[in-house]
């Protein structure tokens, strides 16, 4: 998953260099800047590559910590799924959740509105899931946690790999919700009166739900690390886009402030006001 950042990366910044050239596009309600955009997202992918080394450089348990493992010291909420393990629910998550992050985004071009600003909306899409990728990779290399197989007998050699510690959060989760939530939070702002909206917004919430119960069924991740990895993946979903809102539409506008106060000193600033 961390590597289908790199060639998707330079697309998106060769779409967002273009963008001015589109003289008669709809009104979009974001705002996007190159000089700005494009860092954040170099930036994103290089904590990215960071945390995935962090995490390369950990070793698997051996056999003799394994046989030390003892599912009671597990949290009480999550204790249930201790020594699940199941091939056929790993791809089952992996089915719908890397076609998901190609195909949500691509739903957007079929809504005339957003398919106007493609190029600005696939910026902001990349920006969003890079987001939620660095969070990921940043958490699986500081905070090791044992993967819910490791306490059964099932697994095989991925026991002792270097990854059956990289439970905490969940991934495949993080990701279908960034990208879900991203596509409603994008069609609700270029469409804010479609009827369409409790239903896009239903499907948004019920996919990553799926991806999440057959991590949990396949040993992957336990229910805690599904909440982490919906959460965040929601959140960049929604967050990155509105932080783009154009000032002015349920947004936040700055302008710089400059006066004199009752005592005669002069003062400056910058003056930040929120739409309601």
């Amino acid at each position: 998953m961390k590597h289908l950042f790199a060639p998707i990366l330079a697309g998106t910044l060769s779409l967002a260099a273009a963008q001015p050239a589109s003289a008669q596009q709809a009104p979009s309600p974001y705002h996007t800047r190159f000089a700005v955009d494009g860092p954040v997202m170099v930036g994103e992918a290089a904590v990215s590559a960071f945390g995935l080394y962090r995490s390369q450089q950990r070793s698997g348990l051996t056999n003799a910590e394994l046989a030390t493992l003892n599912k009671n010291d597990i949290p009480a909420f999550d204790r249930f799924s201790a020594g699940y393990y199941s091939t056929g629910f790993q791809t089952a998550g992996d089915l719908l959740c890397y076609p998901t992050l190609v195909i949500a985004p691509g739903l957007l071009a079929l809504n005339p509105a957003a398919r106007s600003r493609y190029g600005q909306v696939a910026v902001l899409y990349i920006e969003s899931l890079a987001a939620a990728d660095a969070l990921f990779a940043t958490a699986i290399g500081n905070f090791p946690r044992y993967r819910p197989y490791l306490y059964g007998p099932e697994g095989g050699d991925l026991r002792n790999g270097h990854i059956a510690t990289n439970a905490f959060f969940a991934g495949h989760t993080a990701h279908t919700a960034a990208a879900t939530f991203f596509v409603a939070k994008v069609f609700h702002d270029f469409n804010p009166d479609s009827r369409a909206q409790p239903y896009v917004w239903a499907g948004a919430a019920l996919l990553p739900a799926v991806v999440a119960y057959t991590r949990i069924e396949a040993g992957k991740h336990f229910l805690s690390d599904n909440i982490v990895g919906y959460t965040v993946g929601a959140t960049m979903g929604v967050v990155v886009p509105q932080l783009h809102k154009v000032a002015g539409r349920r947004g936040i506008s700055m302008m710089p402030l400059q006066g004199v106060n009752v005592n005669g000193y002069s003062y400056s600033g910058v003056l930040l006001s929120k739409q309601l």
